[in-house]
């Protein structure tokens, strides 16, 4: 596939999955559901979302990120330009019944770019650049708790009384461990500043290790990395190592006195000719990951290899049957995501029609939706928390 025809057949992707939104903004039509569903089956879908609590494990509500970002490299410029819409995408989580999501920041978006046919770092940071970025990102999120268009999400209880608020629930959360700069003590701020979990690597190889898109430069987890596990270990952060290498990854898993996700992954084939990815994970890390004390995995709809919302649906039975039920949980990456097959919030119940359809039973569903991401949130969360 060429560049040019990646950039006007893949979902008009600018920078990645940073476009997807802003194609959808002009591009009105959803994508496929490959399904016919009936009127009782959507009815049923939605009586269970109205029943369990349903909880985003990685995404990017519209696209808060990119408010008010200066110094972007290359197309991220584009998204920038357009802007973000969270209004839109809390109004889709309210249609669809979606119980709460995480707000991620992304710590890197300032020094990330497209490059051949996706995202890397394209520059380095200065000197207190990726903090400025980070505090910027919080700032903005925390405006939406003070406008009042989403409900706080600080401990695990607090799922619960946004749903009886009747608001979106914002866990906030950050995509890339850049903005702590090596330094674990930045920790506690974070949490101080309503952040629960952090993708510790993402598009650029930081002070923390590497990344699975990258050629390895410290092979493995660093010495900055074991400190801010450790940190976030004590401060009751869900460490999150999607986007890690396979090496940083375990280093993680071995330094993590708690479970730890991976919230948007998939697995690479099982048999040789399967639609692979560089992204996808080996079946030796999905296990790890869930053998961390009840770690998950986040299900996730890119369209690699699939087309559809039934594809989305087949990519999490596929990670069910890897590593078992009590280890999946939803990771939508909405709103960046990557040629997404589920890119609305508003078809949530759609999706849960799907696993109905595809013969997953109540209970199961309640705990992918929701009730596996709760018993992990519980978990790592101090005993008294903030």
């Amino acid at each position: 596939m060429t560049k040019r025809n990646f950039l006007i057949g893949g979902a008009v992707v600018v920078v990645g999955g940073f476009g997807a939104a802003a194609y959808r903004l002009k591009h009105p039509a959803l994508v496929p559901l490959g399904y016919d569903f009936t009127a009782d089956e959507l009815a049923t879908a939605r009586s269970l979302l109205e029943k369990y609590p349903s909880i985003d494990a990685h995404a990017h509500p519209g696209r808060t990120f990119v408010s008010g970002a200066e110094n972007v490299s290359g197309m991220s410029r584009a998204a920038v330009i357009l802007g973000s819409f969270e209004s839109r995408s809390i109004g889709d989580m309210q249609a669809g019944g979606l119980t709460a999501a995480a707000f991620a920041a992304v710590a890197d978006f300032q020094a990330i770019g497209f490059v051949d046919e996706g995202l890397a770092a394209v520059r380095e940071f200065e000197p207190g650049e990726a903090w400025a970025s980070y505090q910027r990102q919080i700032a903005n999120l925390q405006q939406l708790v003070d406008s009042g268009l989403v409900y706080p999400v600080r401990s695990v209880s607090d799922f619960a009384a946004a749903r009886k608020a009747g608001k979106p629930g914002a866990l906030f959360t950050v995509e890339g461990g850049d903005f702590l700069e090596g330094r674990a003590d930045r920790v506690a701020q974070s949490y101080a500043d309503g952040v629960r979990s952090v993708t510790l690597m993402h598009y650029r190889t930081n002070e923390l290790g590497d990344i699975i898109t990258g050629t390895p430069v410290h092979n493995g987890i660093t010495p900055a990395g074991i400190a801010v596990v450790k940190a976030m270990n004590d401060a009751g952060m869900l460490i999150d190592v999607a986007h890690a290498s396979e090496g940083t990854a375990f280093g993680i898993i071995k330094a993590s006195t708690q479970p730890v996700m991976a919230s948007h992954v998939h697995i690479h084939p099982a048999k040789a000719g399967g639609i692979d990815h560089p992204r996808f994970v080996s079946r030796d890390l999905a296990s790890a990951v869930a053998e961390t004390g009840g770690g998950l995995l986040g299900a996730w709809p890119a369209g690699i290899g699939i087309t559809d919302l039934r594809g989305f649906v087949t990519r999490t039975f596929e990670l069910v049957d890897a590593v078992g039920i009590d280890h999946v949980c939803m990771g939508t990456d909405m709103d960046a995501n990557y040629k997404p097959v589920f890119d609305t919030y508003a078809r949530l119940p759609h999706y849960v029609a799907g696993l109905l359809r595809g013969g997953m039973g109540e209970d199961d569903i309640a705990k992918l939706i929701g009730g596996n991401f709760l018993r992990i949130m519980a978990a790592v969360e101090p005993r008294q928390s903030v």
